[in-house]
């Protein structure tokens, strides 16, 4: 799979790594970037085509994917971040999360395989894919559940041809994490590990440190892990 000449949609594009898959995208010579948001008049980037994308609307997709019939890589990036804690949180805010993360992610990859084949699709995972805390049990939750459905989704596509990689990352310097204290990678170095990942057709990219480290103590009794996280 090559940058150059590519058709792209990437959701979530108003902001963040969405904003920047978009930017790099272009700058690596796709030919034509959907830049998909639930509000795109807050896409400011120019050269993209903006499409008004909500993932947890089924009608919402299929509109998207009636109007990009040329799409041959998809970047699911769009996500949320309720805070909801599993126990003791707001069910409805867990659902959201799986809504997005799971369900949406999932109707888009319906939605578009057909017309992937010898395409791609990157999906944005996490380091929370492989562990969680407290604060982050939703998201965890679906990210751990989009980890599976990118497995999953592999190998039922691969006999079209189809790379389907999975980007995990720790904190990136985002909105998203505005209100984190810790070590932020900065998204503009995560986007191109990923994109050259796409161009390497490897089927995972491990963006930083952290999610390096969380991935390697799954090997291990994870009691040492959460000592270390708890630090």
């Amino acid at each position: 799979m090559q940058i150059q000449g590519a058709v792209a949609l990437v959701t979530g594009a108003n902001r963040g790594l969405g904003r920047l898959f978009s930017q790099q995208l272009l700058e690596r010579g796709a030919t034509k970037v959907y830049a998909t948001a639930r509000r795109p008049e807050l896409i400011d980037l120019p050269g993209v085509e903006t499409l008004r994308l909500d993932i947890t609307d089924p009608a919402s997709i299929a509109a998207v994917a009636e109007v990009a019939t040329d799409v041959n890589l998809l970047v699911n990036n769009a996500g949320i971040s309720t805070g909801a804690k599993l126990v003791s949180g707001d069910l409805d805010q867990i659902r959201l999360e799986l809504d997005t993360h799971f369900w949406g992610t999932l109707g888009l990859i319906r939605a578009f395989a057909p017309q992937l084949t010898d395409g791609a699709i990157l999906n944005v995972l996490s380091a929370l894919s492989w562990f969680n805390l407290a604060e982050t049990g939703a998201y965890g939750v679906a990210k751990a559940a989009e980890w599976n459905l990118t497995n999953a989704v592999r190998l039922e596509l691969a006999p079209q041809g189809t790379l389907v990689t999975g980007l995990h990352l720790g904190a990136a310097d985002t909105d998203m994490s505005a209100g984190y204290d810790g070590f932020k990678v900065d998204p503009a170095i995560v986007v191109k590990a990923a994109l050259d990942g796409i161009e390497e057709n490897r089927l995972e990219v491990v963006a930083d440190d952290w999610s390096a480290t969380v991935k390697a103590s799954l090997a291990e009794d994870p009691s040492r892990f959460y000592q270390l996280a708890q630090r």
